[in-house]
């Protein structure tokens, strides 16, 4: 294996300074931050006011040790999360796990295109199809960023639509402030029937999503490379802590804001399930200027996301195949399914909903091997999880897992 240029020579405070910003934390960011967010967050505050925004708060703290977890594998090891399970899986079992992880990716691409369209229509009348194919070419446009070998340019570009996202879903409530009393009972745990469990559980698996656990293995591991020295591995781990909770601090200020705006702009009002719906009653109640903001905020979220799922469905391939095309070639080919849904007519917001649902099948694929290798010694060496951390990581699997297990039997139930 290859050593980076990431190794002794490189002084600690340069280190820090690489990772505190702009590191790959924000690129993961974006899953959290993605259409289906935006559709899920909106339906909880319209639908049930403050009541879930300790989902939203528990969702956050798990995924920031999901995602950090992934960021040190990667680290520490040198591999991505799917190149590790690609050498420990035999032939069959390596392919088998390669379709459903790719599948997953798929679903995700397809809603970001999908969400992005909408945005194009909500702000110039496109028709749908057209949109999606405009976002697709602006995704090849993002994505060739990377594929010149520019990382570092992809994520500034990332944490620059990330900064569009936060602005376009916060800046609501300075014009109509949540009531703060109300917002804080928000934070004690309850539910208040069926529909808000299954509601928590869509929530939730619009929060922590596969794609995002296998791909920041690979990007702390591209942008920093892997170093022979254990220091410096070290050093690296410990600074990736701070990337982690500060853009996951960011993607959770943006979601908290969605169900906020929600709560207190949008309850009770009509037609709010769908995310259109949601636009025109924001435009009604808060002006013209912040449903323009809106939807410009729904088009970054789905420009980036839609571009950094490609980027891990890239990942997923050559680290379970060991088969790499290029990222635009890539882009072309998972661009096909959303345009398709897109030109039946499907009514967007209910593919949306639908692409989560299909992908809580793919979390426990992701997330448990991931926190049964971070816990492995002879996976990790002396970066192996301690004790209380391999307790918090059974811990949020075991709830993720679980509420997404509610989610799909109650949807199969057709529980409402």
């Amino acid at each position: 294996m290859a050593v980076s240029t990431l190794s002794e020579r490189t002084a600690p405070a340069r280190v820090w300074s690489r990772l505190l910003l702009l590191g790959p934390a924000f690129v993961a960011a974006i899953a959290y931050v993605d259409p289906g967010n935006v559709a899920a967050n909106l339906t909880a505050g319209a639908s049930y006011g403050y009541l879930l925004v300790w989902v939203l708060v528990a969702a956050n703290a798990m995924a920031v040790l999901v995602q950090y977890q992934s960021a040190k594998l990667g680290l520490a090891t040198g591999m991505s999360l799917p190149e590790i399970l690609g050498k420990r899986l035999g032939t069959r079992r390596r392919r088998a796990y390669w379709a459903q992880a790719e599948i997953v990716a798929g679903a995700t691409d397809m809603a970001e295109v999908i969400g992005g369209a909408v945005a194009l229509n909500l702000l110039f009348g496109l028709p749908l199809l057209a949109g999606g194919i405009i976002i697709g070419l602006a995704s090849m446009a993002l994505l060739s960023l990377q594929s010149n070998r520019s990382q570092k340019s992809f994520e500034v570009a990332i944490l620059t639509l990330l900064g569009v996202i936060a602005v376009g879903f916060v800046s609501g409530l300075f014009v109509n402030p949540p009531d703060a009393g109300n917002a804080l009972t928000g934070l004690v745990p309850r539910f208040e029937g069926t529909d808000t469990i299954l509601l928590a559980a869509s929530m939730l698996g619009a929060t922590v999503m596969p794609h995002a656990i296998y791909l920041h293995s690979a990007l702390a591991r591209d942008r920093h490379g892997f170093s022979e020295n254990p220091a410096v591995r070290t050093r690296l781990i410990r600074a990736t802590r701070f990337d982690v909770a500060g853009a996951l601090l960011l993607a959770g200020v943006v979601n908290i804001a969605m169900l906020l705006l929600a709560a207190s702009s949008l309850r009770g009002v009509e037609g709010t399930d769908t995310i259109a719906g949601a636009h025109a009653a924001v435009t009604q109640a808060l002006g013209p200027a912040i449903g323009v903001v809106f939807a410009i905020g729904l088009l970054a979220s789905g420009l980036a996301s839609t571009s950094v799922g490609c980027y891990a469905g890239a990942t997923i391939m050559g680290g379970l195949l060991k088969v790499r095309i290029p990222l635009l070639t890539r882009r072309v080919i998972t661009l096909i399914p959303a345009l398709v849904i897109l030109g039946a007519g499907i009514e967007p917001t209910l593919a949306l909903v639908l692409s989560q649902v299909l992908l809580s099948f793919g979390i426990p694929f992701a997330l448990i091997p991931l926190i049964r290798l971070t816990g492995k010694r002879e996976v990790m060496g002396i970066h192996t999880d301690s004790t209380p951390l391999k307790i918090a990581g059974w811990t949020s699997a075991t709830l993720i897992v679980g509420l997404n297990c509610v989610l799909i039997v109650l949807t199969a139930l057709g529980v409402s």
